[in-house]
């Protein structure tokens, strides 16, 4: 089925249906119609598969979609121009251009947590292009992908954009085609996968990934503007957004006071109940959910009701230990000095099992070598997660976790070794911007960076000396919402961009064409033979070049 699909969408590109821009606009209108008079069946499919709030998945997702098929639509014939470009003066008469054009055949892989924006938004970019569309949505949201599939045919081009449903082995099957442009969105993992599948067409690919995107926050900031904004661009969307803060470097001076006023803000956008609140959402499914669990603090969430008295008295008996255990580490690690972590270099450079494998792939070192200078050990917290400052409340039948933050969080903690992915947010003590600068350089590059102060020195050095798919002073997630900026990661956080002008060149070969007239044919200059007079020829032109 997925080879035919393939199949029916090269055809359709090769007979040249997709080219002309008239084709083209029409598709985007179409997709801006299908975003806009269907909104309330997207609200209640993202309702179903997230417990997404209506207003984010409005503002969010549908509008983002609109907005980008717009963006491009309106500078289609500016894109796909002939752009001149100067020729060398030694062929002169002669001219060069460079004109766009599509790449064929594309397969979008979209994720869960956006199901819509992450969809389309790509898919705007590749019809632009004036590509044929292959969408796979992520089976982990099914009643969105179920969504796409209904709508898409009925109003685009049903022969040029398809639509494949189906669980991880019809994404296989897909991946085995030769498609001629792969756009992926997810976690590195299946990025891996879905490169080596792409190798062996040669196929090009657009991966995007995410990572543990730091927030660094001084004295000079507006500590209320940055609780609000950093509890914004957490808790959005249950902190299930790759550019999210993952976590917080701040200084020692407003680190407590920090997390104080970031529960307050929480308290203010959710109320004193976020369970009841119908601007939060819930978490994807039972494997995330249980996988954030065990980022908390031990104790913090009850156990799953045991089926005997034995296992009860076990499970307890494990929960002391482990709880024993991370209290024995983290007062041990606040104690050793320098000498301690000498001794112990060697160990601190093996890569342990629960270390972040991107890190290891772009060349940074595991957590456990962070000089013991770079954070502060917070007084009274045993737990390497951190103390509680709110949140920490979860109900495993509604999957849901309420916002959590956490104050003096050691990078040894699990929640620091791989990227969170939900509305939890440690916030550990740095001593100084330089300090927070080598501790985020020692891990993976982030697809987003973000720096809450108002010293120019300070942010000139996090844009200089940092490497992020992004940075933003002051605004999480911002650049996610502008056509006019590319969107991608670097390193383990993502290959490629896109959005607006950007997303129309990932999608489009730009073709160099060149032309000379045949009259003069001054190119008689340079044929052999290479007699003397030629070389001196050579010689006075190698001078003026």
């Amino acid at each position: 089925m997925t080879n035919q699909t393939f199949e029916q969408l090269k055809k359709t590109y090769e007979s040249g249906r997709t080219r002309p821009l008239a084709w083209r606009r029409a598709q985007l209108n179409a997709l801006r119609r299908l975003v806009t008079e269907n909104r309330d069946a997207f609200v209640s499919s993202a309702m179903a598969d997230l417990g997404k709030p209506a207003a984010e998945t409005v503002l969010m997702e549908l509008n983002l979609v609109a907005g980008e098929a717009q963006f491009v639509r309106n500078r289609l014939s500016l894109w796909t121009a002939r752009h001149p470009k100067a020729m060398h003066w030694m062929l002169q008469p002669a001219a060069g251009w460079t004109i766009a054009e599509p790449k064929g055949v594309v397969l979008i892989i979209s994720p869960w947590n956006y199901p819509v924006l992450l969809a389309l938004e790509p898919m705007a970019d590749a019809l632009a292009a004036g590509n044929a569309v292959c969408l796979k949505p992520s089976e982990l949201s099914p009643n969105t992908s179920k969504l796409l599939a209904e709508l898409v045919p009925q109003y685009l081009d049903s022969e040029a954009v398809r639509v494949v449903e189906g669980e991880p082995k019809e994404t296989g099957e897909l991946l085995k085609c030769p498609f001629n442009h792969i756009f992926y969105t997810g976690g590195g993992h299946v990025g891996k996968i879905v490169m080596r599948a792409a190798a062996e067409h040669l196929t090009p690919v657009t991966l995007e990934l995410g990572g543990k995107s730091p927030c660094f926050v001084d004295r000079t900031a507006d500590i209320n503007v940055a609780a609000r904004r950093i509890a914004w661009g957490k808790f959005t969307n249950a902190g299930q957004t790759c550019v999210a803060p993952d976590y917080v470097l701040a200084t020692p001076d407003v680190a407590e006071a920090l997390a104080e006023r970031i529960a307050v803000a929480i308290t203010e956008f959710y109320g004193e109940d976020p369970k009841a609140s119908p601007d939060f959402g819930r978490i994807i499914n039972d494997r995330h959910f249980e996988r954030l669990c065990k980022l908390l603090p031990v104790g913090t969430v009850p156990p799953e009701e045991p089926s005997s008295p034995l296992v009860q008295v076990a499970s307890a008996v494990g929960a002391a230990m482990d709880m024993v255990g991370r209290r024995f580490n983290a007062v041990t690690t606040g104690r050793g000095g320098a000498g301690e972590m000498a001794g112990s270099a060697n160990n601190a450079a093996k890569p342990t099992a629960g270390s972040n494998m991107a890190a290891a792939d772009d060349g940074a070192t595991a957590s456990a070598a962070v000089e013991p200078s770079e954070i502060h050990k917070v007084p009274g917290v045993f737990d390497l997660a951190g103390r509680i400052v709110c949140g920490g409340k979860v109900d495993r039948a509604a999957r849901y976790i309420a916002p959590t933050v956490l104050y003096g969080t050691s990078p040894d903690a699990p929640v620091m070794k791989e990227e969170i992915f939900g509305p939890i947010l440690p916030i550990l003590v740095v001593e100084d911007a330089e300090s927070a600068i080598r501790f985020i350089n020692k891990r993976s590059r982030p697809l987003a960076a973000y720096v809450f102060s108002r010293d120019h020195e300070v942010r000139l050095t996090f844009e200089r000396q940092t490497s992020s798919g992004a940075l933003g002073y002051s605004l999480p997630l911002g650049h996610l919402l502008s056509s006019r900026l590319p969107f991608g990661g670097v390193g383990a956080s993502g290959i490629g961009t896109y959005h607006g002008k950007a997303g129309f060149l990932t999608f489009s070969h730009v073709k160099t064409v060149v032309t000379k007239p045949q009259f003069p044919d001054t190119l008689r200059l340079v044929y052999p033979p290479f007699n003397e007079a030629k070389a001196k020829l050579f010689d006075i032109i190698a001078k003026f070049s």
